[in-house]
């Protein structure tokens, strides 16, 4: 039995008792204690309402408008006092946005031009006692440069602003797309467009500036292992066999300078190809089939030769500076993959891996 069934409800008078002596203690109590017991207690008390219980408007006003003294007014968290900050206080090396997304404009080798949509991740370093950024900064430095500037002078140009306005040391920026190329079939005379995705980064710490482009090659391996067994089972026992080959991706990073000769996104794809020729096909009949196992054929390759040959042509190109070559063989024959990383210069040397690396090795097509 609750304690409503053991007394009788109070009337009115006895309601209007109880409020007149929940009034006399409201007048004379702690706002904090009156919050303990019911933050509604407030709202009886004309002028004493507490933050946590305001009586608020429910409508939108389309017509309010922000007046410098309004928006003075404001409250901001991020540009706060040290004392707010939480946790270690200590320096943020990247913090920022990820995959803010807007059209940009690129140069293209042959003098033309083309607009992409950018995904744009951009961060700066944080003082150990400051609370935190303004990240709008960072889009609006980008809209402000973005309509009039090609791909590289938007981004120098936002670092520069974002690094002024924000009073970091580092800036770093990276814009990714997925750049078309038409590419011809291997012997039926068709083509189609290929689509490669790249990132742009500039990095800028302690006053260095470095360019890097990223470009991800998606190709075909045909195991030399594999290769040579087949081969052997046709030679010996006039067995069938076809060796197996995969669909493999190598993430090529390159620091370069267009101040000087530029390197132009052809540039480093054909570097490429010309490393690694089996590039998966757009475009394909039966002779371009037929002509593509033969091209596997005429260029087996193992994880660690591919990261070799793509190094040999990057070496050979004196507008690249310092590289990475990350590959990744998605293996027919295994349940698991073949990887290789090699690195030139100090840029790219690290001590440890994303444990994700290899695993954003993949055409999505």
């Amino acid at each position: 039995m609750n304690r409503i069934d053991k007394i009788d409800a109070p009337d009115l008078a006895e309601a209007k008792d109880a409020l007149e002596t929940l009034r006399a203690w409201a007048e004379t109590a702690d706002p904090v204690e009156i919050a303990a017991l019911d933050p509604a207690i407030a709202r009886l008390l004309p002028g004493r309402a507490v933050g946590n219980y305001p009586d608020l408007k429910r409508e939108y006003d389309p017509a309010f408008s922000v007046d410098p003294a309004y928006k003075a007014s404001l409250p901001d968290l991020q540009n706060g006092p040290a004392s707010l900050i939480v946790g270690a206080k200590t320096r943020i090396e990247h913090v920022g946005i990820s995959n803010f997304r807007l059209p940009i404009r690129y140069r293209l080798k042959d003098g033309g031009e083309i607009t992409l949509e950018t995904s744009v991740t951009g961060t700066v370093s944080l003082e150990a006692e400051k609370k935190g950024i303004n990240m709008s900064r960072i889009m609006r430095s980008f809209y402000a440069h973005a309509e009039r500037d090609f791909s590289s002078e938007v981004m120098r140009h936002a670092v520069d602003d974002y690094k002024d306005h924000l009073e970091s040391f580092d800036a770093r920026l990276q814009m990714r797309f997925s750049f078309p190329m038409r590419v011809a079939s291997l012997r039926s005379g068709l083509s189609g467009w290929q689509y490669y995705d790249i990132a742009l980064e500039q990095v800028d710490v302690s006053g260095e500036r470095k360019k890097i482009t990223h470009l991800d090659y998606v190709y075909s391996s045909t195991c030399p292992c594999s290769l040579e067994l087949s081969e052997h089972a046709r030679q010996t026992r006039s067995q069938l066999a076809t060796p197996h080959s995969q669909r493999s991706v190598a993430r090529i990073s390159v620091v370069s300078d267009c101040d000087g000769q530029c390197l132009w996104f052809e540039d480093l794809i054909e570097i490429a190809r010309r490393a690694v020729p089996t590039e998966t096909q757009v475009m394909v009949k039966r002779e371009d089939e037929q002509a593509f196992a033969e091209l596997n054929a005429a260029n087996p390759i193992f994880v660690e030769d591919a990261v070799r040959a793509f190094a040999a042509g990057l070496l050979a190109d004196p507008r690249v500076g310092d590289f990475r070559v990350v590959a990744s063989h998605q293996e027919s024959l295994h349940s698991h993959d073949a990887v290789a990383v090699l690195t030139e210069g100090e840029t790219f040397a690290s001590a440890s891996l994303d444990p994700r690396l290899f695993a954003s090795l993949i055409h999505h097509g």
